[in-house]
């Protein structure tokens, strides 16, 4: 079983990452994947897929005829964040946000800038402009920002669109207790245990015949509308596929009432858009009643879609696992320490137990043996047997 790697997963939250910037993530990863001898390689889109070396060997995955399905486990690598977009003179940057947002006490917020070398510095939010009216998103996030930054910054990074930045708290990440707080945990708590899940798999050096039953694919720009996921489905790979797929959504997804901090991961039914897979959640409902007896939720968690929905979109049965979020998106939901108050500006967190569990559900998910092919034959011998047992009093119809 994959145990928390608490050093790992804190790096990972560490790393600075917004829609289309996710670099600094991607390179810690693609570093350790490297680094335990973890076959994987990058798509056209710039997604990571985790379990194979190269395009060719991923098509001959899918072409191999199997009576278990593949589990496709997919995790996004950006958060909400900005772009820099102009200079309007020594001290003020404009900037535009990509993804949901704080809408409550946002001028004099505090937040981080990067490059893709490295942290940039600090600025603060001069102005704050929210959507306008008669936009989707009217009123429910933010457009675009004035920052207040040290006069220097221009000097040293004269074009501002190699900046992006978000939220800027006490410190990227840091923990209290069981909980660990940060400037961005969805998703890269999902990213993290899908490489902590193949760490493990890859721990045993597989033979190719004897290799598990396991892909990744850590995807960009979902925030924005699960671009980089849309992108690997359009590439017509998983079109072609022999073998059966089962995408295994993992997320860190808003609180909800049933789905709560501290009380394990969430067997997610379904998201905002859709239901998922019936049948898969018959075995994945049974898997996690053993795996996790008494310590998982089972939700709808119709705070936010995910990328389980376009998989579904392409045709691909798909399901879902979630980490219960405190303060999503940054928003001031559940508060906290350097929350700035309600809706606005804080850190998000998850507890740790929950995040173990997401790990015992991911190995969960590849035991061998399971009634993918018909998951509902327990239960039809079960109605079977309800049918004989009322056979008497059926017989006494006067009708």
């Amino acid at each position: 079983m994959p145990s928390l790697d608490l050093p790992l997963l804190k790096t990972v939250l560490a790393q600075p990452t917004a829609p289309y910037r996710e670099h600094h993530v991607a390179m810690l990863l693609k570093r350790t994947l490297a680094e335990a001898g973890v076959p994987h390689f990058v798509d056209p889109i710039g997604n990571i897929v985790i379990g194979a070396e190269n395009e060719r060997r991923y098509r001959a995955l899918l072409a191999h005829r199997a009576p278990e399905p593949l589990r496709l486990f997919m995790a996004h690598m950006d958060h909400p964040g900005f772009h820099g977009v102009g200079w309007l003179g020594p001290d003020e940057l404009s900037v535009k946000w990509h993804g949901g947002t704080p809408t409550a006490h946002l001028v004099g917020a505090s937040v981080w800038l990067a490059s893709e070398s490295g942290w940039e510095g600090e600025a603060e939010v001069r102005q704050a402009d929210l959507y306008p009216p008669g936009h989707a998103l009217a009123g429910r996030a933010l457009d675009t920002a004035i920052l207040r930054v040290n006069p220097e910054l221009p000097r040293r990074i004269p074009r501002a669109t190699e900046l992006f930045g978000g939220f800027r708290f006490r410190e990227p990440v840091w923990q209290e207790g069981e909980l660990l707080y940060t400037k961005a945990a969805d998703d890269l708590v999902g990213a993290y245990a899908i490489v902590a899940l193949a760490l493990s798999l890859w721990k045993k050096k597989p033979r190719a015949k004897a290799a598990p039953p396991f892909l990744g694919l850590l995807t960009r720009a979902e925030e924005v509308g699960f671009i980089g996921a849309i992108g690997h489905f359009e590439l017509g790979w998983l079109g072609k596929r022999r073998r059966e797929v089962l995408c295994v959504s993992l997320e860190t997804s808003r609180a909800l009432p049933g789905a709560e901090i501290g009380k394990g991961p969430i067997v997610r039914l379904g998201d905002r858009a859709t239901v998922f897979d019936p049948g898969a959640l018959r075995v994945f409902t049974d898997l996690a009643a053993k795996a996790l007896p008494g310590a998982h939720q089972r939700r709808i968690m119709d705070g936010g879609s995910c990328e389980a929905t376009a998989a579904t979109a392409y045709g691909l049965p798909s399901i879902g696992i979630s980490v219960p979020l405190g303060n999503y998106h940054n928003q001031g939901l559940e508060g906290g320490p350097d929350s700035r108050g309600e809706n606005g500006p804080s850190p998000e967190f998850v507890q740790l137990g929950d995040v173990q569990g997401l790990l015992t559900l991911c190995e969960a998910l590849l035991s061998p043996k399971q009634s993918w092919a018909d998951p509902w034959e327990a239960r039809r011998k079960a109605f079977r047997k309800s049918l004989r047992d009322s056979g008497k009093l059926l017989k006494g119809r006067k009708w």
